[in-house]
């Protein structure tokens, strides 16, 4: 299997899968309404894949990245609500607050924040201790999610107010629709065009040579795990913006999805190659392979046999085609 066609594989099985659910359920599937829908969920895996992709490409991965998002979401809320004047009793209570614009911008800055400093701990621990990421970010994942669940015994916290990601809009365009093409744009950009994106190429492919080219590998690895959790932290305030309050269960088995779309976009899992194109394609391909799956009346429980299988298979075909080249 040659290089073009690893990467038209994902876009023709996009076109397949399309194909399927428009030929199967076609009075469901093709309606304004449930493609919007598809986009609009699309959109926040997106912005978590784009940093994924990064973390792969390094032959690393992040299980944390769902129950990271949780605890984003409601570490902005809590801000948010908190620099908006309520009380605990309030918050708690899940009183409905009105959020002056400075109070959103801070519960933001602050999801996002918390998501960087998350991600800055996952590399940390990786390069400092030299432990395994898979090991790292596994128990990472159960910590975000029981300090989530211990912010505010384990309810949301409700921000009817904060609209701004959800129904904002700049020039009559989304501001969440902006954000997720200039989080792409720069993604894509500084993976291709830049010393750090050659320089994560480098790593995965191999750390020895990358080190003694004098790629400064812990440094990489910290900023890649770092960059991954600040944009988890702005897909849990977008998130948090449409559903109008933190849920603590936010990123239930999200990682899954996210890291079955950076595969099936043509990202190694040992590393060393992938791209946000292919990332993209990845998204929108689990997106509407599971829009179909519900359409046709086929429960999540299946869906999660559904795109484990999808991995194994993604991860099978590189083996073999890894196996050839060599």
């Amino acid at each position: 299997m040659n290089k073009f066609a690893k990467q038209l594989l994902p876009f023709c099985s996009l076109i397949f899968i399309f194909s399927l659910w428009t030929f199967l359920v076609p009075h469901e599937f093709l309606t304004f309404t449930n493609l919007t829908n598809v986009l609009s969920r699309s959109s926040v895996n997106m912005i978590m894949a784009a940093g994924m992709t990064f973390v792969i490409i390094t032959a690393g991965i992040d299980l944390s990245v769902g129950t990271m998002m949780g605890m984003c979401g409601m570490v902005g809320a809590l801000v948010m609500l908190l620099l908006g004047g309520a009380g605990w009793g309030e918050v708690a209570a899940g009183s409905n607050i009105a959020l002056p614009g400075w109070a959103v911008l801070g519960g933001i800055v602050a999801g996002v924040g918390c998501g960087a400093l998350c991600g800055l701990a996952n590399g940390m621990l990786i390069t400092r201790l030299r432990l395994a990421p898979f090991i790292v970010t596994l128990g990472a994942m159960s910590i975000f999610r029981g300090v989530s669940l211990l912010v505010n015994n384990g309810k949301p916290f409700t921000v009817s107010a904060f609209t701004l990601l959800d129904t904002g809009r700049v020039l009559g365009i989304p501001v969440s629709v902006l954000l997720l093409v200039a989080v792409l744009a720069a993604m894509a950009f500084v993976l291709k065009f830049t010393p750090f994106g050659r320089h994560t190429y480098a790593v995965g492919s191999s750390v020895e040579t990358a080190f003694h080219a004098g790629v400064n590998v812990n440094r990489l690895l910290v900023t890649v795990y770092a960059m991954t959790g600040a944009l988890v932290g702005l897909a849990a305030m977008i998130t948090t913006s449409r559903a109008s309050s933190a849920q603590p269960t936010a990123g239930l088995s999200l990682e899954l999805d996210i890291i079955a779309a950076v595969i099936i976009g043509g990202c190694s899992p040992s590393g060393g190659r992938g791209s946000m194109v292919g990332t993209i394609i990845g998204t929108l391909l689990i997106g509407v392979l599971r829009n179909g799956l519900t359409l046709c009346g086929i429960s999540t429980n299946w869906q999660l046999v559904a795109i484990g299988l999808i991995i194994i298979l993604a991860v099978a075909a590189d083996q073999m085609a890894t196996r050839r080249e060599r």
